[in-house]
């Protein structure tokens, strides 16, 4: 099959032969036909597999095929996502799909101003990305109207649950039309999104085009064992030594990241940090930076594992392993993206082997064993003695991380003692946990009488990865 097939808008096919498309994805084929006959669709698939195009193309052939008039405040077709990043690139995408269409996109998210979303919604939209969040302040506010909605999307559905976001997935269905075409994608199908599924979609076509485990075939995968204490020696040695174009490094918290990036900079090792603290305009920076090629190491959390499109990523270094192994099919699929190599390596603790054992039993297959560089001791005493000598590379007093505590982390304290500006508890919205990338679970915290954000104790974050809610210290 090729893209002439589907016999998609003129405007479409044209903006698509541009961008050099010829042969759809396997997920482009199983889903776009199905989609443009508007059946609902339940897709399976990776990130890095074309399914951004797989939901985008039909809609846009359909507002094409049935232009209306724009309601104010109103929007035709809804894409829901869960990370500001990701939200970003769908606008684009349907920007440059429909570049020779008369077609207004908008997107919102949480991290910036509310005002200017406002004033773009005002006079009525073709096409809203939205983080849902930020997508029901809108609402609440007046500034948006969800009852003329035809389509709707729900991409990344697996991640949006992990981050805490079924309480705001019902408010807003529940403010859309019955009628309407629904399309969920996801790249897991755990029991909740099977629910979400039934619960959402109307005798839906389902679509797998690989197994929701599988690794990217193009990856090299190793693993190298190491202390704890001597990853950061080791990783140095790693990014000077491997052949690394640009690397994503990923930690399991946002305190880890910080403190990586502070510890690569005393080896004169240049490094960017995203996660949920940092605020949009950092993140952005960041992102920009590493797209150009002027930051080669970019060290995350689980908020960079799907979203980001940067084909030119060579390595992936999994610093810390994460607690759900699906995750970490995730994290490699940074790389071996638009057909190119790549490589991934696991720096594995001992205490992470449970974790190794689960991520191997998910990948079903070992990771190759790498051995330590010879000088690997020498190189251990040399970052001892390049951290001292870095007032900067020490961690900072407790009271003054913030990323831990005021905003956001790993704590004991009453997430309840955290209330927002606008009188808001530190809980998510209607009680939803607000944590990152599925690392931590909610525990048997009360939701506040009174308030729309309940108590979680157990590991936390206090917001939203996506920047829906912001702390204190990041207002």
């Amino acid at each position: 099959m090729n893209f002439s097939e589907l016999a998609l808008a003129e405007p479409l096919s044209r903006a698509i032969a541009e961008k050099g498309y010829d042969t759809p994805s396997p997920i482009q084929q199983a889903a776009i036909p199905p989609a443009l006959a508007g059946n609902d669709v339940l897709g399976l698939a990776q990130t890095g597999t074309g399914k951004t195009a797989a939901f985008a193309l039909p809609m846009l052939h359909r507002l094409a095929a049935t232009p209306k008039h724009r309601l104010k405040i109103s929007t035709r077709a809804l894409v829901l996502a869960p990370t500001r990043e990701l939200a970003s690139q769908i606008a684009a995408s349907f920007q440059a799909y429909g570049r020779y269409m008369k077609l207004s996109v908008a997107v919102v998210f949480g991290g910036v101003p509310i005002g200017r979303q406002e004033r773009a919604l005002f006079p009525g939209v073709d096409v809203l990305v939205a983080t849902p969040g930020r997508l029901l302040d809108l609402v609440m506010k007046g500034s948006c109207d969800l009852g003329h909605v035809e389509m709707l999307v729900l991409d990344e559905c697996d991640q949006m649950l992990d981050l805490g976001f079924i309480h705001d997935l019902k408010r807003i269905t529940g403010l859309l039309p019955k009628q309407r075409q629904t399309m969920l994608f996801s790249a897991t199908l755990p029991p909740a999104i099977e629910e979400l599924a039934q619960r959402y979609l109307r005798n839906p076509v389902k679509v797998a085009v690989q197994p929701a485990a599988t690794t990217v075939e193009r990856v090299v995968q190793s693993v190298i064992h190491v202390s704890q204490t001597e990853k950061l020696a080791l990783l140095a040695n790693l990014l000077v030594s491997e052949d690394v174009a640009s690397t994503i490094v990923f930690t399991r918290t946002k305190h880890g990241a910080d403190r990586v990036v502070r510890q690569l900079a005393a080896h004169k090792i240049t490094a960017e940090a995203i996660h949920g603290n940092r605020s949009q305009a950092q993140r952005t920076r960041a992102l920009t930076g590493f797209r150009t090629g002027e930051v080669k190491v970019l060290v995350a959390t689980d908020i960079a594992a799907r979203g980001l499109d940067i084909p030119a990523v060579s390595h992936i270094f999994n610093y810390e392993l994460p607690n759900v192994p699906e995750q970490y099919v995730h994290r490699i699929g940074r790389t071996a993206r638009a057909g190119r190599d790549g490589r991934a390596i696991a720096l594995c603790a001992p205490d992470e082997r449970p974790l190794l054992k689960d991520i191997e039993r998910t990948i079903r297959m070992q990771l190759d064993v790498q051995a330590l560089p010879p000088n690997f001791r020498d190189l251990v005493g040399l970052t001892a003695k390049l951290i001292k000598a870095s007032p900067a590379a020490a961690d900072p007093p407790r009271e003054e991380r913030g990323s831990d505590r005021s905003r956001g982390g790993h704590s004991g304290r009453d997430p309840r003692a955290v209330v927002h500006a606008d009188g808001r508890g530190g809980g998510g919205r209607d009680g939803a946990p607000r944590r990152e990338g599925g690392q931590g679970r909610p525990g048997g915290g009360r939701p506040q009488q009174g308030r729309p954000g309940g108590g979680f104790g157990g590991q936390r974050t206090g917001q939203r990865d996506n920047g829906n809610r912001r702390s204190p210290a990041g207002r």
